[in-house]
Parts: C-alpha cells; sequence; structure tokens
C-alpha cells in the first residue's frame, strides 16, 4: 500500500453526530472505567475549538444538546470502546439521569486556552477515586491517565513537553509531496488500492436519508424541493446541495447514523464527497466509479495538505474552505482538468473563501457548505475557461503548495484573536456550554 494511500484509510472514520460531543464523551467514559462509587463531579476542560464545535450541537440519541450534556452521557452511559461512536447506544434513561446531573452542577465543563490544537483533560470524581485522562492532538489521542495523583500513562513531564511543542511539530507526512507528486498518485494508485472510499458514499448517504425521513430538517427539504424533489437530479449542482448540504444538517441534528469523517471532522468528510458523488450520479452514474474514486482522493488528500496547516480546530471554517477546495479539486479532476487548471482552482479557492469563520458546529455549518459547493462550481467553471485570480494577487502564492501554505495560515496563527471574539460572543447568548 502506497503512503499517501495509508493516509488516506488512517484517517477516514466514522463519527456519530459532530465529532466534538463524541469525543468529549469519549474522554469521560474512559476516566470513569478508571474510577469506581458514586460519580460526585465531572469536569471537562477544553482548547477553544474543542469547546466552540460542541457548544450548542446536536448529541446523538439526545434531544440535548452542548458539551455538559455531552460530557455527562459520558459518565452515565457512553462506550469508550466505540471512540467518536461513543454515545451510539445511549438509552431514554441515560439522557434523564445526565440531565439531572447537568441541573444539579455536577457536571462542569471549562474553557481551557484559545488554541487550534486539541486538547481534552476529562476528569471523573468519586466518592473514592479521581481520574483525569488527558487526549492531545486527536479526537481520541489519549496521552496520558492519572488516578488518584498517580499517572497510570504517560508522565506529567510528557505532558509539559506537549504543550510546550504544540504547533511546534515535525512537518506532517502529507507536507513531503508537491502538489504534482500528489495528483501524479491520484492518476496512477490501483483502483482497487483506494476502492475502500466508497464507504464514505454508502455511509454519507445513510445518514442523509435518515435526515430526510427525521421530519426535523429545515435546510435539506428546500434543497430536495429545490432539486424538483428528487435525491439525485439531472442537475449536478443542485443535486449536490442537497447531497453535501442535507448531510451536514443531518450531523449536526445528532442523528444516531455516523458521518465518514477526513481530518477528524464529519462535516469535512461530508463536503470533500458528496458533490462529487452528486455529480458521478447525476451525470450517468456509471458502474464504472474509478474516476469518482481518484477524484474523492484528489479531494482528501488536498483537504488534508490544507488542514495540517490550519490546525485541527480554528477560527476559520476548515469544512468550507479546506474541505471545499479540496472538493473543488476533485470536481476539476472528474472533467479532466489538467494540473495548470487544477491549480487555477486552488487559486481561486484561496481568493474566495479563505477566511469564513468557524462558530462551532450548528445548523450554520450547512449555511457555510451551501456557500462552498457554489464557490467550487464557479472556481472550477472559470479555471476550465482559463480563468483565475492570478498568484500576483492576495495570499495567493508562487506556487500551489505556497498558496496552500497561505490558507493555513489564515486561520493559525492568523486567527486565533478572532476565535477569542467568536467565543465572546456566544458566551453572551446566554446559553450553557
Amino acid at each position: 500500500m502506497q503512503e499517501l494511500t495509508r493516509l488516506i484509510k488512517e484517517d477516514m472514520k466514522p463519527a456519530l453526530g459532530v465529532t466534538e460531543p463524541g469525543a468529549i464523551a469519549y474522554a469521560v467514559a474512559s476516566a470513569k472505567e478508571y474510577v469506581s462509587g458514586k460519580i460526585i463531579k465531572v469536569e471537562v476542560a477544553l482548547n477553544s475549538g474543542m469547546y466552540k464545535n460542541g457548544y450548542t450541537c446536536g448529541i446523538p440519541n439526545s434531544s440535548e444538546y452542548g458539551n455538559l450534556h455531552a460530557a455527562a452521557l459520558g459518565a452515565v452511559g457512553a462506550d469508550a470502546g466505540l471512540g467518536l461512536q461513543s454515545l451510539a447506544y445511549i438509552t431514554e434513561e441515560d439522557n434523564k439521569i445526565a440531565k439531572r446531573m447537568v441541573e444539579e452542577g455536577i457536571v462542569e465543563v471549562m474553557l481551557d486556552h484559545i488554541g487550534s490544537d486539541i486538547t481534552i483533560d476529562a476528569t471523573v470524581k468519586t466518592e473514592l477515586d479521581c481520574c483525569t485522562v488527558y487526549i492531545r492532538g486527536s479526537h481520541t489521542g489519549i496521552c496520558a491517565v492519572e488516578k488518584n495523583g498517580e499517572m497510570l500513562e504517560g508522565s506529567r513531564d510528557a505532558l509539559a513537553l506537549k504543550a510546550e511543542l504544540a504547533g511546534q511539530e515535525e512537518a506532517a507526512v502529507i507536507h513531503k509531496y508537491t502538489f504534482r507528486e500528489i495528483l501524479d498518485y491520484v492518476r496512477v494508485v490501483p483502483v482497487e488500492e483506494i476502492a475502500f472510499i466508497r464507504e464514505a458514499y454508502t455511509v454519507n448517504m445513510e445518514l442523509l436519508k435518515a435526515g430526510l425521513e427525521s421530519g426535523h430538517m429545515t435546510i435539506g427539504p428546500m434543497l430536495l424541493k429545490e432539486n424538483g424533489n428528487r435525491v439525485i437530479s439531472e442537475d449536478a449542482q443542485k443535486t449536490a446541495q442537497l447531497l453535501c448540504n442535507g448531510t451536514i444538517e443531518a450531523r449536526v441534528m445528532g442523528l444516531n447514523k455516523p458521518a465518514m469523517s477526513i481530518t477528524g471532522s464529519g462535516a469535512h468528510g461530508i463536503i470533500a464527497t458528496m458533490p462529487l458523488y452528486a455529480c458521478h450520479k447525476a451525470e450517468g452514474g456509471a458502474e464504472d466509479d474509478e474516476k469518482l474514486l481518484r477524484a474523492t482522493a484528489l479531494s482528501y488528500l488536498i483537504t488534508m495538505y490544507i488542514k495540517e496547516y490550519s490546525g485541527k480546530l480554528s477560527a476559520f471554517c476548515g469544512c468550507g474552505i479546506a474541505a471545499g477546495t479540496g472538493m473543488a479539486c476533485g470536481l476539476a479532476f472528474m472533467r479532466d482538468a489538467s494540473e495548470r487548471e487544477l491549480i487555477m482552482v486552488i487559486q481561486n479557492m484561496a481568493s474566495g473563501l479563505t477566511g469564513m469563520i468557524c462558530d462551532g458546529g450548528n445548523q450554520g455549518c450547512a449555511m457555510k457548505g451551501i456557500v462552498a459547493v457554489d464557490a467550487a462550481f464557479r472556481a472550477v467553471e472559470m479555471a476550465i475557461q482559463g480563468i483565475c485570480i492570478e498568484n500576483m494577487h492576495g495570499i495567493n502564492g508562487k506556487t500551489p503548495e505556497e498558496t496552500m501554505y497561505n490558507m493555513g495560515c489564515i486561520a493559525s496563527p492568523g486567527m486565533e484573536k478572532t476565535e477569542k471574539v467568536i467565543l465572546e460572543i456566544m458566551s453572551r447568548t446566554g446559553r450553557k456550554a
């Protein structure tokens, strides 16, 4: 298996609901496994991106939303063994107990610091024990466990070093490759080697179907009506809007159906795949999906390339910007775009969408997705006609690698103050975390 194939395969993961509530519940459930006795306190400290993304999003198998209830359910009924799908088997009784814990002030979720690198410190206290699970760098990346003052896994020195080196890690593997090398890989990789990508379409389509059948969506039904009340029509762009943003809306509702995530985000995974799948189906839906698989591999890799510069969670909308740019490249690839035209697509996207903010995982994600899909179709059409924002303008670089690096820098460190302002605005609403 080639290294780029491995990167995609390791990064593609089913995620139930918005990723952050699942990760919070996973962290708390992991800490709970080390303690005995009645729980008297649950404390969770999050970096700003984690805190913000889970702030008002729906929770699978629950009518509640937000970080507090995700943490409470982690202590009550989440299954740590399921990772990001830890909330898959929450019951109505679990919800009642969790709600009571929140109302009684047993659960506390705190904003620890402003930063794009994922951090979760989840502490569960009982009458007998106290355990803290420390997650760093990824949504399920447990790097230390402390029980009753003793480090069972990892060490305080390792935690301190990890904090000191945050944002200064070695270059990501994806950044070893040039855009041309990524494109060459996509063109020649044996299709059997990337056949696993098909699972993303299946998982995401099942989520969309569940959303449309739920009767609780608002944006999805509107997009369905615009598409002639057909899930797949002959209009590729309208079908792309429905498949992409209906699925995103279903995801943020917290339905008990996973999305296929990429770079730790279900919405990234949806945007990176569903418009491509829509075009494939709207334009004939041939049984031979080789071009679709290759286009999706390109979309994933460009998404990963930008995200590794911007940080896992930041103040800009990586779904629209990183995944949107990846998806635009995939659309162009499906239209047999040349390398030069694909570079023009990246420049057009960088000049248009970069700077779109992220204000957490919520219904607004679908609105941002609508903008991203429209921008992608337009960027591709312009590039195919030889039109682009040239590299002498704005943040575009002399190479596609430089342009994608610049896009990432806008988020981190560029928008760290923006992140603080977004959180201040969200906190003024009076909603609990």
